[in-house]
């Protein structure tokens, strides 16, 4: 998926940060296996739970930016 915003061609970016979303599954799964093997699965949950609000922020963020490129390519405000 190739996004054009004013001219420039943006495709590192959107893989950068589905890379970074992976890895943050694939880490808080790994986490989560072992802290439920060990018998500690309040801690394992918790681990998930923070893994959940890690990539929100990250999806968030990423939406405010797509949302200030939308308002400075229409010139809103």
């Amino acid at each position: 998926a190739v996004v054009i915003f004013a001219g420039k061609r943006r495709t590192g970016m959107q893989i950068d940060m589905l890379f970074k979303i992976a890895g943050v599954g694939i880490l808080v799964t790994v986490i989560a296996a072992v802290l439920t093997r060990t018998g500690r699965e309040e801690m394992a949950m918790l681990t998930t739970v923070a893994g959940l609000v890690i990539v929100l922020l990250m999806v968030v963020d990423m939406i405010a930016g797509m949302l200030t490129q939308v308002k400075s390519i229409f010139q809103l405000y």
